[in-house]
């Protein structure tokens, strides 16, 4: 069928249906000339030459072309590695601005520019063509009735994060119909959602669905698969292993609707985006798509060697984000998912390798001068992993205004306090009050802190409290993957025992997390299945299983369901006292002309702590006030925010310890509400007042409420 190429416009960039036709636009800075190539239903290639070039956008529009069409780009230019130029028109290449891709990328040696059996390796030129190879790309119909859905907005301070994957968190659901387990729509199912909200979780931060490299090379040869999929390939669609549609394209479809499923039952969306490398690798990576619509300006090369990637992300190669239009590749794909999709925020993968603009990290780089004036995301949830595998690339702490951070220190710290290292008490007090070392001199709020136990990297709590090493063996790697400083404690056995002595000690240490978690100021990120005892058998590196090592499992014995029971009353208890989830800084001191500061720390003999008790390495005990009200904040009417006051023991020693009441607080009587040597919430607590000793069980948290 013969087709006419109308001229068509620079923008938008990708593929843009009007109703009547097609427009394609693809920018290539170096490229020497571009062909669409549109294929049919049964996989034949028609290639028509873009010979329109403005601003180094190649463009045309194609009447009669309409969603459903499957097409590709073979991009010719200088086959010159030293010069970082790999263009090979013998490669076919998915759009990077596509919005769908109609599956994944098959593994084999025609992904490669150049020719694996040559001496000189990807000095080479490869005529092999990969167009059975390559998921083509597909043009879409944007339109959909959103049903005056919008973004929620729910403040900060109040937001309690649950960290998930759409595949593993619904694949083994059994009361979701089989053919949409493991799917978008499964996420959206009623019997998913009453999880999260009988839970009270207020957002959902989704492990990777921009379209990813699924079986690289290294993991196809093993059988495995990239489960976590930070290795996108594609910024705009969402990956169509996560959908049930059977028509190509109706994954963006699927995708809109469960996230207006989940804002109708009040939970925010928030993606984790990995914007510091793609899926193609190093200089020995296959070309699927940047590489191969123009290498030197979309990835950082080397500067006195462009044959190579520059590598801040351990992953073989890093974004140009010097670039200006990698920048606005970024910037386009963000305010895409935030005006199409409807996600109300984003968690960057490795955020430091955004911030280089040199070499060094740059926290006020252009990436972000850029986030902070845009309309559009300056009013959304910014969430950073602080970190890259480059020098310097640790910068906890260091990020600007608008941005929170997931807090490592955070994490470090309270995995050491409750396995009885060495931690000065000083820096427990910090993260458990929000980190103000960290933030409060840059201006941020305590919720710039992302606080957190566990995530998808690493183990998950069960784990953590039940193994001292690394179990990797089923990933093929001999065990040598994954961290080895895990910061976790097996109480006793490692793995699975009977002895009902390290059982009963690694519950408590469980909950001994999650009330640490959920009561410290900042916001907390739950790991999907810590509240339903998920076990990985001992893997903290589960990237490659996408199997039952990964997978939820939503059957479990009756006494496992306890820890539900106990996570359900704890996020509520939170939600439900605002001296728990404060906005402004504590103190140290009255904030209305009170006696009683908002907070303040006592050794066990009920004396306050000295300066120099802070650093005593050896001390595990300590209890905290927190004033209910003395809270700065006033709510959206202007009236006062006032809560209980609450006292918190935690005691990390092996053995039992008295407490003594501070003085003046002995005056008051005090009623136990949660202890965590117990496997639920306290009904008819204990009281305690006057010289009457408070006894806090051996590595364990007891919460007291003064009683009216």
């Amino acid at each position: 069928m013969h087709l006419e190429v109308w001229p068509g416009k620079v923008y938008p960039l990708g593929s843009y249906w009007d109703g009547k036709g097609t427009n394609f636009a693809l920018f290539s800075e170096n490229a020497t000339g571009v062909e669409l190539c549109l294929f049919d239903k049964d996989g034949k290639e028609q290639r028509l030459s873009l010979n329109e070039v403005d601003n180094h956008v190649w463009h045309g529009y194609i009447p009669g072309i309409s969603p459903g069409q499957r097409y590709g780009y073979r991009v010719h230019g200088p086959y010159d590695p030293a010069a970082g130029h790999r263009f090979n028109p013998n490669k076919l290449l998915i759009d990077p601005y596509a919005k769908a891709i109609e599956g994944d990328v098959i593994n084999g040696p025609e992904l490669s520019g150049y020719n694996w059996e040559d001496p000189e390796e990807d000095l080479s030129f490869s005529e092999t063509d990969s167009a059975h190879l390559i998921p083509k790309s597909i043009v879409i119909d944007e339109s959909f009735d959103w049903e005056g859905d919008q973004l929620l907005q729910t403040p900060f301070h109040e937001t309690i994060i649950y960290e998930t994957h759409v595949k593993g968190f619904t694949q083994l659901q059994p009361n979701i119909p089989e053919e949409i387990r493991g799917t978008y729509s499964g996420l959206a199912h009623p019997a998913v959602i009453s999880h999260l909200q009988t839970l009270g979780i207020t957002a959902v931060e989704l492990m990777p669905v921009h379209h990813f490299l699924a079986y690289p090379g290294h993991l196809a040869d093993k059988g495995l698969k990239n489960y976590w999929g930070y290795d996108s390939i594609n910024f705009f669609a969402p990956y169509s292993g996560y959908s049930s549609a059977t028509v190509p394209g109706e994954q963006v479809q699927e995708f809109k609707e469960m996230v207006k499923a989940l804002h109708k039952a009040g939970i925010e969306v928030i993606l984790d985006v990995v914007y510091n490398h793609t899926g193609e690798g190093n200089h020995l990576g296959p070309t699927v798509s940047m590489r191969g619509v123009d290498n030197a300006c979309y990835y950082r090369l080397v500067d006195d060697n462009l044959r190579y990637n520059m590598d801040f992300t351990g992953c073989g190669n890093s974004l140009n984000v010097r670039h200006p239009q990698i920048l606005k590749l970024i910037m386009d794909s963000l305010r895409y998912w935030v005006l199409e999709m409807h996600v109300d925020g984003f968690r960057f993968d490795l955020a430091s390798a955004l911030a280089r603009e040199l070499y060094d990290v740059n926290n006020l780089g252009s990436f972000f001068n850029i986030i902070h004036q845009d309309p559009v995301l300056s009013d959304v949830k910014l969430i950073a992993e602080p970190w890259d595998v480059g020098p310097g690339g640790y910068q906890v702490g260091n990020f600007p205004l608008l941005w929170s951070e997931w807090n490592g220190r955070y994490r470090d710290t309270v995995r050491d306090f409750w396995r009885g290292e060495d931690r000065t008490l000083g820096e427990f007090a910090y993260r458990f009050t929000g980190s103000s070392d960290l933030y409060e001199t840059t201006g941020r709020s305590p919720y710039a802190s992302i606080n957190f136990i566990t995530a998808h990297d690493g183990f998950p709590l069960y784990d953590l409290v039940s193994y001292n090493e690394k179990h990797n063996d089923a990933n093929g790697e001999n065990n040598c993957d994954g961290e080895s400083h895990n910061r976790s404690w097996n109480c006793g056995a490692e793995g699975d025992t009977d002895d009902p002595q390290v059982l009963a000690l690694r519950e408590r240490q469980k909950r001994n997390f999650l009330v640490t978690l959920m009561l410290s100021q900042g916001i907390p990120m739950l790991l999907a299945g810590d509240e339903m005892e998920r076990s990985q058998g001992g893997n903290n590196n589960a990237y490659c299983q996408d199997s039952e090592i990964s997978w939820l499992n939503w059957e479990f014995p009756e006494e496992k369901a306890q820890l539900l029971d106990f996570t359900r009353q704890l996020i509520y208890f939170r939600r439900k006292h605002p001296v728990f989830q404060r906005r402004k800084w504590f103190q140290g001191r009255p904030i209305y002309g009170k006696t009683v500061n908002d907070i303040a720390w006592f050794n066990p003999d009920g004396s306050e702590m000295a300066d120099e008790e802070w650093s005593v390495g050896f001390a595990k005990a300590i209890a905290v006030l927190l004033n209910g009200q003395e809270i700065p904040r006033r709510n959206r009417y202007g009236q006062r925010v006032i809560d209980e006051t609450f006292i918190l023991f935690f005691n990390a020693h092996w053995e039992s310890i008295e407490f003594k009441l501070p003085e003046g607080l002995n005056e008051q009587q005090w009623v136990a509400v949660i202890d965590t040597k117990e496997p639920s919430f306290l009904e008819d607590g204990p009281t305690y007042t006057g010289d009457k000793t408070v006894p806090v069980f051996g590595q364990s948290v007891l919460v007291l409420k003064r009683s009216e």
